[in-house]
């Protein structure tokens, strides 16, 4: 699949006319609307179990500002739960069942109203256009080479270093048709800003309403941006009940009013680098439930899911990450190896390879959906897997009426979440760093194959030379895989690809990783390929590893030549 850098107009050309402005304009309603959508959920148990709900989400807050205190928490924390806790003791417990069931709505809505207002974002025009400019340096800056100019000038366009791929038309499309939510893969801390940043500078969409991590407001300048971003907050150490319900709400309530939604199903960045499997449901059952609900305020309005696939030749978090995936993982079978990173030879070297290198970072828009995760056209239409045309009303029907059924609503959503996996793999655009890992962890493994991946990994990286010519007859094969998985659909291919494997080796190993200290691949000064960390090289590696791929490889003998010294 070609990567472009059109730019688009964009839908809506007014900011005042965007969803997301209308909805932070009426941000005071919405939150109380939040407030009385949730308490009505929660109140809908009898007064024992509401009670208890309360009591568990005392304790669990108390625990949580005891073990898991950050800078972003509000100053009174202690001093209001210590008061919700007193007031629950005092006026719910062995009161009569009718004062119990008052006392406790009070109580939750309390919570709920302070849940709510924390949720919430709003967004201010005037900043939204400061963050417009400042991001358009700052991915020039970041993608760009300096190489034999001054660190700030240009030697490429932004849009010939940030690129869109997929199905940018089609989707542009369905704004005029419906409520758009778009839920991506999840790599980096950088991907909301990315995919936000694109889909406004290049793609010409509005600015979504998106869920951002509640620790990411830990810093004054941060917290400014993302509180007028239209940023919601999620906050993932809250795991009592009566949050999620709350957060579930919000996002429920604002894709009913036609303000369109992001956020990653996956939940959190992908620790191992591989593209994720299983999602989570919480936010992605608000999909159903509001297009249900819609529904039955007699709206034909229609929302429609959009899987992002984000690829990068490298992840400035890889280092982090694949520690926490090995040390979850591996637990006793995992030692962690030093880290100098933040020595200064280091960070010097950092910084000089920050300002020289040049990097690509593809979008692509896959295959959109409705509700239920089947196909839609250009004219938001849905299709069943036989071609045949469907109404997605019907889907929610009882008798001859819309009705609310969670168990149903359930099952859609695990069949969404299913087909929103289906479609990372499918629409997944492959860089020539992803294949170039892949296949060089591959001869590595099979080179020790008495070892297990720990092993592997706590092999001396000074002493190994990836041999050049079985890398290259690995490359060929997967490339004749990979050209025939394209064209069953089953996945998408940049440009180097096709290219001789020689050529695309060179290719991936001058992006892979660019901004490391330590290089996943790299070349010696004497040619040869080598790794400075193994465990990085895993990391890129895992963006191919659910494609089962090594089945086609066919080991020659070769492939099992003598290691040779590494001449740094």
């Amino acid at each position: 699949m070609s990567t472009y850098s059109r730019i688009y107009p964009h839908v809506i050309p007014e900011i005042e006319d965007w969803p997301i402005f209308k909805l932070s304009e009426d941000r005071k309603n919405f939150v109380a609307e939040v407030e009385q959508f949730t308490l009505n959920r929660l109140m809908e148990s009898n007064t024992p179990e509401v009670t208890d709900l309360i009591s568990k989400t005392i304790f669990q807050e108390r625990v949580r500002i005891k073990e898991e205190p950050w800078k972003v928490d509000p100053p009174n924390e202690r001093q209001f739960w210590r008061r919700v806790r007193k007031r629950l003791i005092e006026d719910s417990l062995d009161k009569p069942n009718e004062e119990a069931v008052q006392n406790n709505r009070e109580i939750l809505q309390l919570i709920i109203h302070r849940y709510a207002e924390e949720i919430v974002g709003t967004f201010r025009k005037q900043t939204f256009l400061f963050a417009r400019r400042f991001l358009t340096l700052f991915f020039t800056r970041l993608l760009n080479t300096a190489a034999g100019g001054s660190i700030f000038g240009s030697k490429h366009r932004l849009q010939d270093r940030l690129l869109l791929a997929g199905r940018t038309e089609a989707v542009r499309g369905l704004f005029a048709k419906g409520t758009v939510v778009v839920v991506p893969t999840h790599f980096s801390n950088l991907d909301s800003i990315l995919i936000g940043f694109a889909m406004d500078a290049f793609a010409g969409l509005p600015s979504f309403s998106y869920g951002a991590g509640l620790n990411l407001y830990n810093t004054g300048y941060t917290a400014y941006f993302m509180n007028r971003l239209g940023a919601y907050r999620v906050d993932r150490r809250k795991k009592n009940a009566v949050y999620l319900e709350t957060l579930k709400s919000m996002s429920n309530l604002s894709i009913q009013r036609g303000t369109n939604s992001l956020f990653f199903p996956g939940g959190t960045r992908s620790r191992s680098g591989a593209l994720e499997t299983k999602l989570k449901l919480g936010l992605l059952g608000t999909v159903v439930e509001a297009q249900r609900a819609l529904y039955q305020k007699g709206e034909n309005t229609k929302i429609f899911v959009v899987p992002a696939i984000l690829g990068y030749h490298f992840v400035l978090e890889a280092p982090f990450l694949v520690e926490q995936y090995l040390r979850q993982i591996g637990k006793e079978r995992y030692i962690r190896a030093k880290d100098d990173f933040y020595s200064i030879p280091q960070l010097i070297k950092f910084t000089w390879q920050f300002f020289s290198q040049s990097n690509d970072i593809t979008v692509a828009f896959g295959q959109p959906m409705d509700v239920l995760g089947n196909p839609v056209d250009a004219e938001g239409r849905s299709y069943d897997k036989y071609g045949t045309p469907i109404d997605v009303r019907e889907y929610f029907l009882g008798g001859e009426s819309v009705t609310e059924d969670l168990q149903r609503e359930s099952e859609y959503t695990k069949t969404l979440a299913e087909r929103i996996v289906e479609r990372y793999h499918k629409d997944n655009v492959v860089l020539s760093s992803h294949l170039v890992a892949y296949a060089a962890f591959q001869l590595l493994k099979r080179q020790n194959q008495r070892l297990d991946l720990y092993g592997i990994l706590r092999l001396p990286n000074d002493e190994y030379v990836f041999p050049k010519e079985s890398l290259y007859d690995i490359i060929e094969q997967l490339q004749q895989r990979l050209i025939e998985m394209h064209g069953e659909g089953d996945i998408q291919l940049a440009d180097p690809i096709y290219w001789k494997p020689e050529e695309l080796v060179r290719d991936g190993i001058r992006h892979i990783g660019s901004y490391h200290v330590e290089k996943p691949l790299r070349f010696n000064k004497a040619g040869n390929i080598v790794s400075d960390n193994f465990k990085l090289l895993f990391f890129y590696h895992n963006r191919l590893s659910t494609y089962d791929l090594q089945r086609f490889i066919q080991w020659r003998k070769r492939a099992m030549e003598e290691v040779e010294p590494n001449d740094a």
